[in-house]
């Protein structure tokens, strides 16, 4: 984890706001996952969390693989050095056509409609392996809005709909050789987990071809000092009693896997910012940021909590403070933090930024997108530049402007 004088040092050398990721968090939180898990379960990054392409060569040095979301996730994929066959893609109500390029390309796809499932055969027939991701009615996540196998969810084909895509398989002669199980974001037991192995073993019944059990991602990552990190080696009894069991009753080896996005980066990133302004109101004290929801916007979307602290510590007696952005719109990071003494000009630091924050960013109010910078065995470089006006209007202007 970066110490508060590293980060100051490089908001002074870079500029704010700025994010900075610590690419040896990345490798610790990698390293947490191959520890536990058997040599038969491969880690799929969830690209949407954190696309950089530095930080997808990051992950394919350490031995992960991609998770992605949208055929341009996939070729940064590609780009960043990762081989089609070590990436994955996740089709929730993609276009045909798109799906037919990622095939093209040689990536994984998991397919997520019957619609899609039988446009593949028509297109293909048995000349494609993929996947079937299903929607198995199973409730989990940290809230509804990062929920997704619940009964009302937009992901996945409804197991309850397991004949038609057996009827489609025998129609057209599909090689369905993964089954992919994902329910939410911010799991913290075990419980959704073991729910899926039931779920799996029907499906096996139904697709002997299979050889892939994906079980998602999700795992929670604690943004409050009071929570705790999901433990990947409460997974490890799960996996190796599914697999022995598998083996059993099948005969055969199967592979599976997982999907973190959070998990690998949301620790290892931070936004820094200046403080513009301190505004002693009547009602509360504000601290206005150089940076706004354009930047971060999990604490508006969400009502995400991050950690938030000054980058120095002036050790006086704790005042209660609103964090604002500065953008023109409500706009809150924090309300009623109680932190060491702030004044115009300080930096301040919003913590456990790396996943869905510069991800998840914009150009609102046209201001620009921060500045990105990884620090690695203690060198810092640059992985996204400044941008500038023409960043900005370049593909706004015509011949006839």
């Amino acid at each position: 984890m970066l110490q508060n004088n590293v980060l100051l040092d490089l908001a002074k050398k870079y500029g704010t706001p700025l994010y900075v990721y610590d690419f040896d968090q990345i490798s610790t939180q990698y390293q947490k996952l191959v520890s536990a898990f058997p040599d038969y379960c491969k880690v799929f990054f969830a690209t949407k969390a954190l696309s950089n392409i530095h930080v997808l060569k990051h992950l394919k040095n350490l031995g992960a693989g991609l998770e992605t979301s949208s055929l341009n996730e996939a070729i940064v994929g590609l780009l960043a050095g990762h081989p089609a066959k070590n990436i994955i893609y996740n089709s929730n109500s993609i276009d045909f056509a798109e799906i037919c390029e990622v095939v093209q390309k040689g990536v994984f796809p998991l397919i997520d409609s019957i619609s899609n499932v039988e446009k593949l055969g028509k297109q293909f027939g048995s000349g494609v392996e993929f996947g079937i991701r299903w929607r198995p009615n199973i409730n989990d996540g940290g809230y509804r809005k990062i929920s997704t196998g619940h009964a009302h969810s937009k992901f996945g084909i409804p197991i309850e709909q397991v004949d038609q895509v057996y009827k489609l398989q025998k129609k057209y002669g599909l090689k369905i050789v993964a089954q992919s199980i994902h329910t939410g974001s911010e799991l913290q037991k075990i419980t959704s987990f073991k729910k899926q192995t039931s779920v799996f073993k029907q499906l096996l019944a139904k697709f002997p071809k299979t050889d892939i059990l994906d079980f998602g991602g999700g795992f929670k990552v604690p943004y409050r000092e009071d929570e705790q990190e999901f433990n990947p080696a409460l997974l490890t009894p799960v996996f190796e009693s599914l697999y022995k069991d598998l083996q059993k009753t099948f005969q055969k080896l199967y592979q599976f896997w997982v999907e973190p996005g959070k998990f690998l980066v949301a620790s290892c990133g931070y936004l820094v910012a200046k403080v513009n302004v301190i505004k002693e109101n009547p009602e509360q004290t504000l601290v206005g940021l150089n940076t706004g929801f354009n930047h971060l916007v999990r604490p508006m979307y969400y009502g995400a909590y991050h950690p938030i602290e000054p980058l120095v510590n002036r050790k006086k007696p704790l005042k209660k403070y609103t964090i604002v952005g500065n953008l023109c719109e409500t706009d809150t990071f924090a309300t009623g933090r109680y932190l060491p003494l702030v004044k115009e000009d300080d930096f301040m630091v919003i913590k456990m930024a790396g996943a869905y924050g510069y991800e998840m960013s914009s150009h609102y109010n046209l201001r620009f997108k921060p500045v990105q910078v990884a620090v690695l065995n203690k060198k810092d470089f640059i992985i996204s530049r400044p941008e500038t006006l023409s960043d900005l209007t370049q593909h706004q202007l015509l011949k006839n402007d």
